[in-house]
C-alpha cells in the first residue's frame, strides 16, 4: 500500500515532547520540576565513538523528494517492517560530522511505516530548528540512530521498528500501534553551538562571581553574604538568536549551586552533553531565568526556595531553605506551536 501524506499533523508541542520525551529525566537537583525524576539512562558522552546505522531494504524503499531544510514529499509503501533501525542517506552534506553525544540542529518529518499516514513536521523553519542530543537517554533512540555519524547538510530517511521508537503511551496518542514502525526523514541543519557565544555583561553588584574555562564550564563563587529573599536574574553574555518563548522547548548546559553550601549539585558540563527541557516542566525560577532569553544568552539566576524546590528542599543536597544559583548557557530553542 503507497501512502503519500503531508498534510494531517499531530500538534507541534506533543510531538516535539514526545521526539525529546526522556530529555528531561535528570539526577537530583536539576531544574526538572518534578523531584521524582529519575537519572538520564542510555548517557553517552560527547566524544565517544558514533553508531554509523546501516542501509537496508525497508529505508531504501522509502521516497523523499523536495528541497533540504524545507518540508519533504514522502511516499511509504508500507507497511513497512524492520527488526532494527535502517537508515539510508538520502543527500549527503558536507558539514561537520555529528559524533555521539552531540546536539544537532534538524528539521524533521515522521510517519507511520505501517499505514504511511504523517505524524508530524518539526522546524522546518530556518528560525527554530528542533536541537537534538546524540543520546538514548536525551531523545528517541530511533533519532540518534538516524542522525549520529552524518554531516551536516545530510538529508536521512530511516525506518524505525517500536522498540527504538516512542513509549507505548505517547505511540497511542501519537496514533501509532504498539508494533507500529515509524518512518523519519531528518534534516541535519547545523551542529548546535557548545557554550553561550553572545557579548559579555559585567555581573550586577551582590552577584555571585563567575569564571568560564577554556571549554566554557563555568566555576561559581557564592559571596560571603545572605542571599537576596527573591529571585535575581541577570545576564552574563547576550546573545542575538531564537528568542525563548513560553512552553518552548530549550537545549542548555548549566551548573547549579547552593548558595548556602557553596556546593555545586549538578552540572551538565561533568556529564559532558547539552540538556533539553521544556519550560513549562522545570522549577519558576528556572522558567523566569529562560523566557524572553535569546540563543546565545548566558544567565545567572539566584532562586530562593519560593521560587524552586519549596520547604522541602531537593534530596540532600538542596534544604528547605537553600537559596540556589543556576549559571546557564541557551545553545537552541524550539517553540510551542502557537494555541498549544
Amino acid at each position: 500500500m503507497k501512502a503519500t501524506h503531508v498534510k494531517r499533523r499531530i500538534p507541534l508541542t506533543l510531538a516535539a515532547a514526545a521526539v525529546l520525551a526522556l530529555s528531561a529525566c535528570s539526577g537530583s537537583g536539576t531544574p526538572d520540576a518534578d523531584p521524582s525524576a529519575s537519572p538520564t539512562a542510555g548517557a553517552r558522552t560527547a566524544g565517544a565513538s558514533c553508531i554509523d546505522t546501516p542501509s537496508g531494504d525497508a529505508s531504501k524503499s522509502v521516497k523523499v523528494s523536495g528541497d533540504f531544510g524545507k518540508a519533504p514529499e514522502v511516499t511509504v509503501d508500507g507497511p513497512l517492517t524492520v527488526d532494527a533501525t535502517e537508515r539510508t542517506i538520502v543527500t549527503e552534506g558536507d558539514g561537520a560530522e555529528i559524533a555521539a553525544g552531540a546536539t544537532a540542529n534538524i528539521a524533521l518529518a515522521a510517519y507511520n511505516g505501517k499505514t504511511g499516514e504523517a505524524i508530524a513536521q518539526l522546524a522546518y523553519n530556518a528560525d527554530s530548528p528542533l536541537p537534538a542530543t546524540m543520546n538514548d537517554g536525551a531523545l528517541v533512540p530511533g533519532v540518534v540512530r538516524a542522525v549520529e555519524c552524518t554531516t551536516v547538510g545530510s538529508r536521512i530517511v530511516a525506518v524505525v521498528p517500536a522498540a527504538d521508537g516512542f513509549a507505548a503511551e505517547q505511540a497511542t496518542t501519537l496514533g501509532l500501534g504498539a508494533d507500529d514502525p515509524i518512518v523519519i526523514v531528518v534534516d541535519v541543519l547545523s551542529q548546535a553551538a557548545t557554550r553561550a557565544d553572545g557579548v559579555d555583561q559585567p555581573a550586577p553588584e551582590g552577584f555571585p562571581a563567575v569564571t568560564l574555562a577554556d571549554d566554557g564550564a563555568p566555576t561559581i563563587t557564592i559571596p560571603d553574604a545572605a542571599p537576596p529573599t527573591e529571585t535575581k536574574i541577570a545576564n552574563l553574555k547576550v546573545g542575538n538568536g531564537a528568542e525563548v518563548t513560553d512552553g518552548a522547548s530549550v537545549t542548555v548546559q548549566y551548573t547549579g549551586i547552593n548558595w548556602n553550601t557553596k556546593k555545586v549539585f549538578d552540572s551538565s558540563w561533568d556529564r559532558g552533553q547539552s540538556a533539553t527541557f521544556v519550560t513549562s516542566q522545570v522549577i519558576p525560577g528556572f522558567t523566569k531565568a529562560l523566557v524572553g532569553q535569546k540563543v546565545g544568552s548566558q544567565v545567572i539566576a539566584i532562586i530562593p526556595p519560593a521560587d524552586g524546590y519549596g520547604d522541602k528542599g531537593q534530596g540532600t543536597d538542596i534544604g528547605g531553605t537553600d537559596t540556589i544559583v543556576f549559571v546557564v548557557d541557551i545553545l537552541g530553542t524550539q517553540p510551542a506551536a502557537a494555541g498549544q
